[in-house]
């Protein structure tokens, strides 16, 4: 399934290798260039156990061997 930077606000998804029991992470921010002209380029994710907040390229979460959409 593709993956649209204007449509993963608040999206789940799992990793395909977990790191210190954060598995599962949700979408809680699309970052927005200051130019509006510009293009998306950053997401926060948020781990649901620890809620831990990690800033990562959207374009990241089309990788197969890294991410799984939803939680699996």
């Amino acid at each position: 399934m593709p993956v649209h930077p204007k449509k993963i606000l608040h999206s789940k998804w799992t990793a395909v290798a977990p790191v210190d029991r954060e598995k599962h992470f949700l979408v809680i921010d699309v970052c927005l260039p200051e130019d509006p002209l510009e293009p998306i380029e950053w997401i926060d994710l948020e781990a649901v156990y620890t809620k831990r907040v990690e800033r990562i390229p959207w374009r990241v979460l089309a990788d197969e061997t890294r991410w799984r959409q939803g939680w699996v």
